[in-house]
């Protein structure tokens, strides 16, 4: 299964979302596959991410087959892979390249989790381009949008087309909207909500969320599948 994570606003938690839907699986035995769109997964998980990555896997016209993508991947702790954004622009990206990896991914038989980052401000050269996006969200068994109960990223939705399968709620104290505002808006059920907890930005500002994942989140993650 192929589960794309994204949000429509900066800062949802998105990369925190896609690691730890990765990390769970893991507990249970799976080997996940993790793969960075937006350029911030290997440093959450506390890996090395400066070498190449997918990006330049895309940019790399004529390059490697899709047999080098598992070639790019590192280790996580707990048995999950990761596969890095890279250094090249998007911009480059070769749009054959582009429908080999959505092919590919469709075809692997481990969990695929892949964080697209904010979809709302995210394009070339920064961010991956539609071209990959748009097959990857209808590829996915799990279209995952990860938002606060924030007016400004939910009256985004209505201003573009994609429409996810599920919400991860991150749940803020304070806010005037619910869980069913949220539903209601954006016309799909909250799988679960993740509680703005300390230990998990302890553990991300510390590149320690694979080795120190915070029950509160694991448990969230759990009760989503």
């Amino acid at each position: 299964m192929v589960v794309v994570c994204w949000s429509l606003k900066g800062g949802a938690g998105t990369t925190v979302v896609s690691a730890a839907i990765a990390l769970e699986a893991s507990r249970r035995g799976d080997n996940p596959l993790l793969l960075d769109l937006a350029g911030d997964l290997s440093a959450v998980l506390g890996v090395d991410g400066s070498g190449s990555g997918i990006a330049d896997w895309c940019s790399a016209t004529g390059g490697a087959g899709v047999e080098a993508i598992d070639g790019l991947a590192v280790e996580v702790h707990g048995g999950a892979r990761v596969v890095g954004r890279g250094v090249a622009g998007w911009e480059s990206a070769d749009p054959a390249r582009l429908d080999l990896l959505v092919s590919n991914l469709g075809e692997r038989t481990e969990l695929v989790v892949v964080d697209a980052g904010d979809l709302w401000t995210a394009m070339p050269p920064g961010g991956p381009p539609p071209d990959l996006i748009d097959p990857l969200l209808e590829l996915a068994g799990r279209s995952v949008l990860v938002t606060r109960a924030c007016y400004l990223s939910l009256r985004r939705v209505g201003r573009q087309v994609r429409r996810p399968t599920e919400i991860v709620l991150v749940v803020e104290p304070g806010r005037a909207l619910d869980s069913a505002d949220v539903e209601a808006v954006v016309g799909a059920p909250v799988s679960t909500q993740v509680l703005v907890d300390p230990a998990i930005a302890r553990a991300v500002d510390s590149g320690l969320l694979a080795r120190r994942s915070p029950r509160s989140l694991l448990r969230a993650m759990g009760s989503a599948r």
